[in-house]
């Protein structure tokens, strides 16, 4: 795992539950301790190089989660070629403001924002040595996500809130990273079965919790993230992977019982 945060963390707990060892990268001393109280190896890196690059071998699964700077993936991709796969997690944000259904054969806008060049550069980095990308929506889980910034009541409403969302439970991206074991130099959309407007996952979240609905603000006011309005198909890369979704719908991961567990798992199929 290099970058054991959100996302590693919860590719690394399944990861050691399917009986694998894992060796994870951390930038501070603090977080590196609480991994390594859950039996991770841990190697803090305030800054990754080439070095890791002697963990990658012929039985070894690497999973990129950090976020690109420009440099580093570039740097970094050509030493962990050895390895017998890589997994990068990227984003949906390199479609920009492409609205609509999003699947695996829809172009990203050309030239790209910046940020969304960084991604890109990050994704063909990793392919040229072998690795699979997914394009992943929002994340969320137990700790993370829309239904936690309503519950503190911190989220405003977008707008009218009619945008659609994708989402994916960070259970169900943690399968699909390890499932990419199974490929090489593929690239996937990735996100759960039920894209929905903003206002309808707020109301169900309101309702589910006992809370008023937050205020609406103006849509250029809000992050980028909530401005978009996409609908992601994630059919070829749950085919190809070989995952089901544990929490296929907003209404699976985010209900009561669900957000009640720090640990969920996904089904492989």
């Amino acid at each position: 795992m290099l970058g054991c945060g959100y996302v590693g963390t919860a590719v690394g707990r399944l990861a050691r539950e399917r009986g694998l060892d894992v060796v994870a990268t951390v930038r501070t001393a603090e977080h590196a301790a609480t991994l390594a109280n859950e039996g991770f190896t841990v190697l803090v890196a305030p800054e990754l190089d080439a070095k890791v690059g002697a963990y990658a071998d012929a039985s070894t699964h690497v999973v990129v989660s950090f976020p690109p700077d420009g440099h580093t993936d570039v740097r970094l991709a050509p030493a962990l070629a050895p390895a017998a796969s890589i997994a990068y997690v990227s984003s949906t944000g390199v479609y920009g403001e492409r609205r609509g259904a999003i699947d695996d054969a829809t172009p990203v806008p050309m030239p790209p924002a910046e940020r969304a060049r960084r991604i890109l550069d990050a994704e063909a980095a990793y392919r040229a040595v072998g690795g699979t990308v997914l394009r992943c929506p929002g994340i969320y889980g137990p700790e993370r996500g829309l239904h936690v910034r309503v519950l503190s009541g911190e989220h405003r409403i977008p707008g009218d809130g009619s945008r659609t969302l994708s989402r994916i439970h960070v259970s169900d991206l943690a399968a699909l990273l390890l499932a990419a074991s199974r490929v090489g130099g593929e690239t996937f959309v990735v996100g759960d079965l039920e894209p929905a407007p903003h206002i309808q996952v707020v109301r169900f979240i309101c309702d589910t919790y006992g809370v008023p609905l937050p205020p609406s603000v103006p849509l250029g006011s809000v992050h980028d993230s909530l401005r978009a309005d996409r609908r992601i198909d994630p059919s070829r890369a749950l085919a190809h992977l070989g995952v089901q979704l544990r929490f296929p719908s907003y209404r699976a991961g985010m209900s009561r019982g669900a957000t009640a567990s720090v640990r969920q798992k996904a089904v492989p199929s």
